[in-house]
């Protein structure tokens, strides 16, 4: 089968850490043909480091080369929904980073002219394919730990007061940015189902913009999970699963971790090395995403069954509720 042929849309951190590892994957398996980037001389510098050979200095130009088959979204939060749309409208299919939209009715709108058009979409929660979330589940299948009845994650940082994440125009939110971790694997933990109870608070920016957010969901049967988010200090960054038979711990970062602890013993694994620098933790680990989406694209699947409109709409619906209860409006 001939190489899934990539558009890189904006040429940002995450886009750089993502481009380096499609990059690192067989030539004949993932191919970078185009990236796209409003700033025309960061898209060409991003281009030159990444050895791309066309450079456009618009989405919709992007959109339009019959080149690109398939789009990844690297964009700022807000601009995700309507460069989304103008992507479907030319007919690629899609890997969003996530928030795939900044709400809920957004996210259902995408997911709907997808299915549509019959265009692959897919949110970018890489947490979900990495090999040491594929051993978390195993072990919790397998009863390793019993009954799962309480989970707790934290993550957190000092973050750049005039970055994106605390600037309303530019869809700031800790929320927005880190929160998809952490109701993800919640979610994967306690079976995909809807919380019966969220409280929440939250501290916000004086632009009204949460810079850090404390979670507890109920879920049925009285199993819990707490989630603490900061932009302002320090956090652990692990996840800890509690079961009636034993723990299972997600080593720091637990949105990407190379190690997981439990009553089976220690799981580890190594990523792979860089060709350029990366901006963030383990993101060499963006490379099971990027090969799930050309799996997904070899069977012909409209999406994965590993990370689904369902499970995304859920997880919109819960940020959407967490926001409502700490003031949050964008």
């Amino acid at each position: 089968m001939a190489p899934t042929r990539w558009g890189i849309v904006a040429a940002g951190s995450i886009s750089n850490d993502f481009v380096d590892c499609l990059n690192n994957l067989p030539q004949d398996e993932h191919q970078v043909v185009a990236v796209a980037g409003r700033n025309f001389d960061n898209a060409k510098k991003f281009a030159q480091l990444h050895r791309i050979r066309k450079v456009y200095s618009s989405y919709e130009e992007i959109a339009a080369d019959p080149d690109v088959e398939v789009a990844y979204v690297g964009s700022l939060h807000p601009d995700h929904f309507p460069t989304m749309k103008m992507l479907l409208a030319n007919g690629k299919h899609i890997l969003c980073e996530k928030p795939l939209t900044m709400n809920r009715r957004d996210t259902e709108d995408i997911c709907r002219m997808a299915k549509e058009k019959k265009l692959f979409l897919m949110e970018a929660l890489w947490s979900r394919f990495m090999p040491t979330y594929k051993h978390m589940e195993e072990l919790l299948q397998n009863g390793t730990i019993g009954e799962a009845r309480y989970l707790h994650c934290t993550y957190g940082s000092p973050m750049d007061r005039q970055g994106r994440v605390l600037m309303k125009k530019l869809g700031g939110s800790v929320l927005l940015t880190l929160g998809n971790y952490s109701t993800n694997i919640t979610l994967q933990v306690f079976g995909a189902e809807r919380p019966v109870k969220i409280s929440a608070c939250g501290d916000l920016t004086s632009e009204g913009i949460d810079q850090a957010v404390a979670v507890a969901m109920e879920f049925s049967g009285g199993r819990l999970a707490t989630f603490a988010l900061s932009g302002i200090v320090n956090l652990p960054g692990a996840a800890e699963i509690f079961g009636t038979k034993g723990k299972i711990t997600l080593h720091p970062p637990f949105i990407a971790p190379t190690c997981v602890d439990s009553p089976a013993g220690k799981f580890e694994i190594q990523l792979p090395q860089s060709s350029v620098p990366l901006n963030r933790p383990n993101t060499a680990g963006l490379r099971y995403e990027a090969e799930e989406v050309r799996r997904c694209l070899r069977e012909g699947l409209l999406e994965s069954p590993k990370m689904t409109h369902r499970d995304s709409l859920l997880i919109a619906e819960i940020l959407d509720e967490i926001l409502k209860q700490i003031g949050v409006n964008h």
